[in-house]
């Protein structure tokens, strides 16, 4: 055997995943959308499956690569709309894995960053069940990239911060705004929409400027991408205007002031339209 088919039978090997158990619980990330952004392990495992459970925001491009024979169970949720109450969805899992099937729970974006799957991890392991937990690319690096913004840069930003837009139960909105407010990072704000406004008087009220740039994405990484730049100060009102709607990103910090010079260099298939709240605001 010549090295070239030597090494390509020992990618082959590191790539192999070992069969899926019966009565196992995979806990797998998705990624923002676009089917191209799952990894390796995580469409092995989705191939296997008896049954995946998944959320909203797995795309269907996504769900198109499962294995056709299993039985796919929808348990989305959104902001004040429980299509199933996560506890009803914890039962599910181990109910199935007592039953001997192959059970992935799919998630979108990643399920360690703000997709409850600690608290799956948790219940699972009170309940006795194996486990593995998938991680998949969470949506602030998936749109980031997709819009052309580095979420830090040695220029603008030294640091990045993922933020819940919405509290357990729609409680206040009650974070660390100070903290958020230092200068010289990124905040991303995941499921923030209808908090936009606390948002901006919260940010503002502890001294980042109105003219802090701000991008809003829907539904990054997806051919029904959009996405738009503004200022912290106009934040809500864009949003309102141009009538975004969940899952949408928030992004606030200087480093969305680079979406004009590195999205255009960016190839045609992956470019993002880019609308404005006002010509020339990051001027």
């Amino acid at each position: 055997m010549d090295n070239t088919n030597q090494k390509k039978r020992l990618v082959e090997f590191q790539l192999a995943e070992p069969p899926f158990r019966a009565g196992d619980v995979a806990i797998v990330g998705a990624g923002p959308g676009d089917p191209g952004l799952l990894t390796l392990r995580a469409l092995m495992l989705i191939q296997q499956a008896d049954v995946v459970l998944h959320d909203r925001l797995v795309s269907p491009q996504v769900m198109e690569l499962v294995n056709p024979a299993a039985e796919c169970l929808h348990v989305g949720k959104f902001s004040g709309n429980h299509c199933v109450p996560q506890a009803d969805t914890n039962a599910l899992l181990t109910t199935r894995a007592q039953q001997q099937q192959r059970v992935v729970r799919l998630k979108g974006g990643d399920p360690y960053i703000l997709g409850r799957g600690g608290e799956e991890a948790e219940y699972l392991m009170e309940q006795g069940v194996h486990f593995q937990v998938v991680p998949g690319i969470t949506s602030a690096s998936g749109c980031a990239s997709q819009c052309g913004l580095p979420l830090t840069h040695r220029d603008h930003a030294q640091s990045v911060t993922f933020v819940t837009g919405h509290r357990k139960a729609d409680q206040s909105l009650d974070l660390d705004w100070a903290a958020l407010a230092t200068p010289k990072q990124t905040c991303v704000f995941y499921m923030g929409l209808s908090n936009a406004g606390a948002i901006t008087h919260n940010l503002m009220h502890h001294g980042v400027p109105g003219s802090c740039p701000v991008a809003l994405i829907e539904r990054g990484t997806t051919d029904q991408q959009r996405m738009a730049v503004t200022t912290l100060a106009e934040l809500p009102h864009t949003a309102e205007r141009d009538q975004f709607h969940p899952p949408t990103l928030i992004i606030v910090g200087e480093v969305v002031a680079l979406a004009d010079k590195l999205a255009p260099s960016q190839s045609k298939q992956s470019r993002p339209p880019i609308t404005r709240a006002h010509q020339g605001v990051l001027s």
